[in-house]
């Protein structure tokens, strides 16, 4: 289970991306309170200076070793008093609570040194900017259980903007690290913190797993404030040949009550990378703004995968260029290895109870003509279009319904809505299992 509540979250690139998921978890809307631990030592006991200038990797790595030792204990708590915490990549123990207290900044180190280097993610094959290896994230988890990152508002900064530069002069030994990083852990909560500057990603859960008693799948996404410069949450699950035969797919995922602002990219992205296939995702209660994009889903010959079963709803729109967007010739790829002949498949979209106000374009669906996109479906849709010389609605290789829509969608969506009852999506708000409406 990934819970992630309350959080503001200002990055140069994606704010969370969501990769090779099999989460299990209850999203719903009833608050977590979350329990304190039985135990609690401060920062400040190891030796941490928070002057902004000190390197505190080492107190930070002490103390979470010291706490181990109080797993089979109801866990403990590292606290984080006010100051500027300037630290390079630290790992992460089961059963811990790391509590930023208000005016507490956890500070990403400027020096690549400092930064922990680590093979790329077996579904990616390599780096996602140079082949081979990574730098590790600046908080990072590996095969944990029970842990909350949560404060009273405190901060993590990545100082990202250099990272940014080494990638635009070409000077990075090897791929950016993210903010925040779990890998095949279970019962994880991010909540009440905001997140700036990420090299990368902000929060970046991959390969992540819970069982419940129902079997339930699913990550949370709830109650935040997101503004970046590329795409705000970005589900994804592997790269071409690498994706497909790790075959993690995402799935299961609830975004609900949240305000999403992407400059450049889209404020809910699906994929490029998608090849361990996207399904059961409820996006609810959302309100996207001076964007690019609202919402777009990503694909290309050569991905495999599927994105099917989505059930997008409660949306408020402004100041969007492109309202939504399906492309079946984005994203590149990572060597020649792949096998253009692995087609994605892109059906049952359903898409609801809209309003967009200064918006340029309502949508582009442009899916590939060996593998079209079905089962588009559109219903209760408002859109205000600014006027210009850029189409409305823009189609090829594509199929679905609608009905109340305006303006009125492309000829191959025109297919009436209750007649195809059948093919259109819902998803159930009671974790994420799908039902046919």
């Amino acid at each position: 289970m990934l819970v992630v509540l309350f959080l503001l979250l200002l990055a140069l690139g994606n704010a969370v991306e969501i990769s090779g998921e099999e989460v299990g978890g209850q999203c719903n809307n009833t608050k977590q309170t979350l329990q304190p631990r039985p135990h609690s030592v401060s920062i400040l006991e190891f030796g941490a200076v928070g002057d902004g200038k000190s390197l505190n990797t080492i107190a930070f790595q002490n103390a979470i070793f010291y706490l181990k030792s109080f797993a089979d204990k109801g866990g403990a708590q590292l606290y984080v008093p006010p100051g500027r915490w300037l630290t390079g990549s630290i790992n992460l123990t089961s059963h811990l609570t790391l509590f930023l207290e208000k005016g507490a900044i956890i500070l990403g180190s400027q020096d690549q040194n400092h930064w922990d280097v680590v093979g790329p993610l077996p579904s990616y094959g390599r780096g996602t900017e140079l082949p081979g290896k990574r730098y590790r994230s600046l908080i990072n988890g590996y095969k944990l259980q029970d842990v909350v990152i949560t404060g009273d508002n405190g901060t993590i900064d990545g100082q990202g903007s250099v990272w940014w530069d080494w990638f635009s002069s070409g000077s990075l030994n090897y791929s950016r690290p993210h903010l925040v990083e779990f890998e095949h852990s279970d019962n994880i909560i991010v909540s009440n913190l905001t997140f700036l500057n990420a090299p990368s990603y902000n929060i970046h859960p991959v390969y992540c797993s819970s069982k419940l008693s129902d079997s339930s799948e699913g990550v949370c996404i709830e109650d935040c404030t997101i503004s970046t410069g590329y795409d705000s949450i970005a589900l994804k699950s592997g790269w071409d040949e690498y994706g497909i035969a790790f075959g993690k797919p995402t799935r299961d995922i609830q975004i609900r009550r949240v305000d999403l602002q992407s400059s450049t990219g889209a404020a809910i992205a699906f994929g490029s990378e998608m090849s361990g296939g996207i399904s059961n995702v409820l996006v609810e209660q959302v309100h996207l703004y001076n964007s690019d994009s609202g919402v777009e889903f990503r694909t290309t010959k050569g991905r495999g995968g599927y994105i099917e079963n989505v059930m997008i709803s409660n949306v408020e729109l402004k100041n969007v260029h492109k309202a939504f967007g399906a492309c079946g010739q984005c994203g590149s790829h990572p060597d020649d290895k792949y096998d253009p002949s692995a087609l994605p498949v892109f059906d049952h979209i359903t898409i609801e109870d809209v309003i967009g106000t200064n918006i340029t374009v309502a949508g582009s669906f442009i899916g590939i003509k060996e593998s079209p996109f079905t089962s588009i479906c559109l219903f209760n849709i408002s859109l205000s279009i600014n006027s210009g010389s850029a189409p409305t609605w823009e189609c090829s290789n594509v199929s679905g319904s609608s009905e109340l829509v305006f303006p009125e969608p492309c000829p191959e969506l025109k297919s009436s809505y209750s007649n195809s009852s059948s093919a259109c999506y819902s998803l159930s708000t009671i974790y994420g299992k799908a039902t046919a409406l």
